[in-house]
């Protein structure tokens, strides 16, 4: 395995959240609340903070036994071995991706994390806690011949300017969009558009979403604020994600399966 790191510092960018209705419907509403939606789910600085706090039990959340009952590790792991060619993940977190990969199909993989932007940013003498626990995963893979490169960057704003247009051939995200609350996903979604290659590129996703089953996509819209703010770590589990991506210029909705009762969804894209 060929690896380096950039660790880039200028605005931070948000972590990927899985959040499990099964495990915060509880939680969610013992505080209902009337809105469902947020500009910023929470703010970057605040992302930055409480993501690296429990780094080390991350993998707990979105990786465990809860995670694997609810389909997300199948779904992970059938989107992901689609991925070729020079790849970027978003959101990359603890690494919980990286077993996914097929690396006989990829050349290089830049993850990009805003993991303890705020202690660089201060200039504090730390490691970056959720990085340093992706390090430590992809040390014990088989990764062939692909490059790896850590960056820390903001995904909402950063991507076309650091990489430049037309630059991957799969870009990646699993369970980030809910945390940048609807107007900084739908900025993310402008930029993952941009720096995949037009034609051949695709882009990858998992995502919370807004079921449709009507009874369950009700009780999202009037938790979501609540359950974002006590058990969700600032996700909101009731964006229209397909929507989204309609909605975002040069970006074609190829693919979306929907499985765990629809509050989860795979989207597989393509920059026309």
């Amino acid at each position: 395995m060929t690896s380096s790191s950039l660790f880039h510092h200028k605005i931070p960018s948000y972590d990927r959240r899985t959040f499990c209705i099964a495990s915060s419907s509880l939680v969610a509403s013992t505080m209902i609340s009337s809105s469902s939606s947020i500009t910023n789910a929470i703010t970057p600085e605040q992302a930055s903070k409480s993501y690296d706090t429990y780094a080390s039990t991350y993998n707990n959340l979105d990786g465990g036994s809860m995670a694997s009952s609810l389909g997300i590790d199948e779904a992970r792991q059938d989107l992901l071995s689609k991925a070729t060619g020079n790849v970027l993940e978003i959101g990359v977190g603890t690494g919980l991706n990286l077993n996914s990969y097929n690396y006989n199909n990829i050349k290089s993989l830049t993850l990009v994390d805003i993991s303890n932007y705020h202690l660089y940013h201060h200039s504090y003498n730390c490691k970056p806690g959720m990085i340093e626990e992706a390090k430590l995963r992809i040390n014990d893979i088989d990764t062939k011949d692909t490059s790896i490169k850590f960056v820390i960057a903001d995904a909402t704003s950063e991507l076309t300017s650091l990489f430049g247009e037309e630059t991957f051939d799969t870009v990646v995200d699993t369970f980030s969009l809910c945390v940048m609350g609807n107007e900084g996903a739908q900025q993310c979604l402008d930029q993952m558009t941009s720096v995949v290659k037009k034609k051949t590129g695709r882009i990858l996703l998992i995502e919370n979403t807004r079921s449709s089953n009507p009874v369950l996509g009700a009780y999202q819209d009037i938790t979501a604020s609540a359950a974002a703010q006590m058990g969700g770590k600032g996700c909101l589990y009731n964006q229209d994600v397909g929507k989204m991506i309609r909605e975002t210029k040069e970006l074609q909705l190829v693919k979306e399966e929907a499985f765990a009762g629809g509050v989860f969804r795979s989207f597989i894209c393509q920059h026309v």
